[in-house]
Order: structure tokens, then C-alpha cells, then sequence
């Protein structure tokens, strides 16, 4: 996709208007899947996503396709998720709004799968709650790794281009947020130190 993702800039850089329709339908679900992970915030999702997508538009003669699409996009929209925070006098990372999208509870069974047994598998809405809850304790780098690695998909080192660090920084940042929820789930009772793998 990567590779798809750089010929739509190409074109987009030639004046094809339609390969930026096409850009925009490929990454606007997950864009505001990511943005609503972190803001609780289901309009503002939307509007921090629209901006995300034009500034990529607007950026789109800067980029260089290396196949480094989704890495690039996502710093963008992690540095405009910053601004937004600073501009807010409250955290917006706090606030809990219930009532999660289909494609978010696909990513929470994807998590669910690899830390919980099959008895605790059935109280999945309740885990996806309580995990959205504990993410928000563990720190932003952390968290951030944590949910484009499990809930958006992106590959360490697309993590890495949209958080502007290495790959090994990913890794840690990714094992120390595992421990902490995992840590976290243990303290509730939720998981079983001998049967949860948080991979």
C-alpha cells in the first residue's frame, strides 16, 4: 500500500485532483479512529482528520515517496493532536466518551485476542472500556506508540516517521506501554500473568 500511497502523491503533485479523492477515502477511517483514540472526542475527530488531510494536500509538493506515506501522514496528524491539546485548557486525552465506532472495536478484539483467555473473551466491551481507561495513565509517547503499532497498524517503523524518533525508541516505548497495561490489567484482576501475552 505503501507503494500505492506514493503513486497518489505523485499524481496528487502532477494536479490530479481525483488521486487526492482517492488519498482522502483510503486514510479518513483510520485518521479519525486515531484522532478519536486520543481526543474521546468524536467531532473533533472529524475536524483534527480534515485538517490532517488538508495539510497533506497542501504539503503534498514537499513529499518525497520513498514509501514512507503513512509514517509521514501520521506525524502530521500527531503534531496537529499536539497543537490541539496546547491550544485546549483542558486535557483533551482524559475526557471518556462511550460508544466506540465498529472499527475500533475490531482493533480492541485484535488486543483482546492476544491478552485475554477465552473466558474473559466475553466480556469484551467491558475490557475495550476499561483498556481505554488504563491508556490514558500510561505516558503520551507510550500511548501513542501503543495505539498506531495495535489499533491503526502501522509497522515500527511507521511509528517511528510519525512519532520522529528511531526504531528501537518505537520498540522500548512499545514493551514499556505492554508492561504497564499488562501490569495494570493484573492489578484489576483482568488478566492471569501466566496466560496473558500482550505481543
Amino acid at each position: 500500500m505503501a507503494n500505492d500511497d506514493d503513486q497518489l502523491m505523485i499524481r496528487i503533485q502532477s494536479g490530479d485532483s481525483l488521486a487526492f479523492d482517492e488519498l482522502m477515502q483510503r486514510h479518513q477511517g483510520p485518521l479519525v479512529g486515531f484522532f478519536l483514540r486520543n481526543t474521546h472526542d468524536a467531532q473533533l475527530a472529524e475536524d483534527l482528520t480534515q485538517e490532517t488531510l488538508l495539510r497533506v494536500y497542501n504539503q503534498a509538493w514537499d513529499y518525497l515517496p520513498l514509501g514512507r506515506f503513512k509514517g509521514w501522514m501520521y506525524r502530521v496528524a500527531r503534531n496537529l493532536l499536539i497543537d490541539n491539546i496546547r491550544r485546549q485548557s483542558h486535557d483533551a486525552l482524559v475526557h471518556a466518551v462511550k460508544g466506540a465506532p465498529e472499527d475500533r472495536e475490531a482493533a480492541t478484539a485484535r488486543v483482546a485476542a492476544e491478552i485475554l483467555t477465552p473466558d474473559q473473551k466475553a466480556n469484551q466491551r467491558e475490557f475495550a472500556a476499561i483498556v481505554d481507561e488504563l491508556l490514558e495513565q500510561i505516558p503520551e509517547d507510550q500511548r501513542l506508540t501503543f495505539t498506531l503499532h495495535h489499533f491503526e497498524g502501522l509497522s515500527l517503523s511507521e511509528v517511528a516517521d510519525a512519532l520522529d524518533t528511531s526504531v528501537p525508541t518505537s520498540k522500548s516505548r512499545l514493551r514499556l506501554a505492554r508492561e504497564k497495561l499488562r501490569s495494570k490489567l493484573e492489578q484489576l484482576g483482568i488478566v492471569d500473568v501466566s496466560h496473558g501475552n500482550l505481543t
